[in-house]
């Protein structure tokens, strides 16, 4: 499995619309095991997604579907920075293989 953890910083007023747009698109992703989008209760620009894939190769394909390209275009006005992002391993948990 494959697995990124990351922290978008949204636009001054936007995290909502962000949120809301992210989450539309958090559907029909081969491959996808987990794609959790969360709000930083101590930030309130800031939102953390955890993403688990069956491996690097399906979120690579991911990002080239067009719905997920559109929503990308979508989403760059509402973003106002990336803090964080980390690549990992899943080793298991409730709902993974």
């Amino acid at each position: 499995m494959y697995g990124l953890i990351g922290k978008l910083r949204a636009a001054p007023g936007k995290r909502d619309e962000l949120l809301e747009l992210i989450l539309k698109t958090a559907t029909a992703l081969p491959g996808c095991l987990s794609y959790v989008v969360s709000r930083d209760p101590a930030d309130s620009s800031a939102l953390w997604v955890t993403e688990v894939w069956a491996d690097a190769e399906s979120h690579q394909a991911s990002l080239q579907l067009p719905h997920v390209q559109e929503t990308i275009a979508r989403a760059r006005p509402l973003v106002s920075g990336f803090e964080f992002q980390v690549e990992t391993e899943p080793a298991g948990g409730i709902g993974l293989p």
